[in-house]
């Protein structure tokens, strides 16, 4: 009798100790959940406090890609300068694609190209413009283009497609007959009223389609 007690017996031993080894992962676990609330709410208090992110939440977040991804948008968008520092603009009709070669004018160009286009608007009120092979164009619409200027390094060089019948005559000869070209340096006086006559002379001739 005393030996079947024994093995009778047993099995309820081993039952209990497995059963009763169940549940004491859980409050490891829980304890766990526990802390990472507690890490969590202590993050959020001094967030609150400072006003700036801890160093783990920065970590976290995935700006790399992001700020490499907007440098390269801004570079795409900015004008590539060709020989000379003339900006590469896109052929473009209005004054949309002249005021973005005229932003993209290099160092004292810009200020000069800003000028030059004032003084055409104000000869020549309705006046036609547009970018082609990388330089401004002033005209009358249907009659074509009287007037156009580019950089180069040194200087603008503006050139009257009929300035051989502008008087007086723009100083810079051509290979073309009827163009004559006017240079603009940074250092040199320029002839605002002069220029401006020229203009208004330009725009009653004939122009040059292109």
């Amino acid at each position: 009798m005393t030996a079947k007690t024994s093995r009778t017996s047993a099995p309820a031993v081993v039952k209990k100790t497995a059963s009763a080894g169940k549940p004491a992962a859980k409050p490891a676990r829980a304890g766990q959940i526990a802390a990472r609330k507690s890490a969590t709410k202590k993050t959020s208090a001094k967030q609150a406090r400072t006003g700036k992110p801890t160093a783990r939440m920065v970590s976290a977040k995935p700006a790399g890609p992001a700020r490499t991804a907007a440098a390269r948008s801004v570079a795409a968008k900015a004008p590539v300068l060709l020989s000379g520092g003339n900006p590469q603009i896109a052929k473009g009709e209005g004054d949309a694609p002249v005021q973005a070669y005229i932003a993209a004018m290099p160092d004292w160009k810009r200020a000069m190209g800003q000028r030059l286009d004032a003084l055409i608007v104000e000869a020549v009120p309705n006046v036609h413009k547009a970018v082609k092979w990388n330089s401004p164009l002033y005209g009358i619409r249907g009659q074509g283009w009287f007037l156009s200027f580019h950089c180069f390094d040194r200087y603008i060089k503006l050139a009257f497609f009929r300035g051989a019948s502008l008087r007086p005559m723009p100083p810079e000869p051509s290979k073309t007959a009827h163009t004559r070209y006017l240079h603009v340096y940074e250092n040199e006086s320029f002839d605002e009223a002069q220029f401006v006559a020229w203009a208004k002379q330009a725009s009653r001739l004939p122009g040059e389609r292109m």
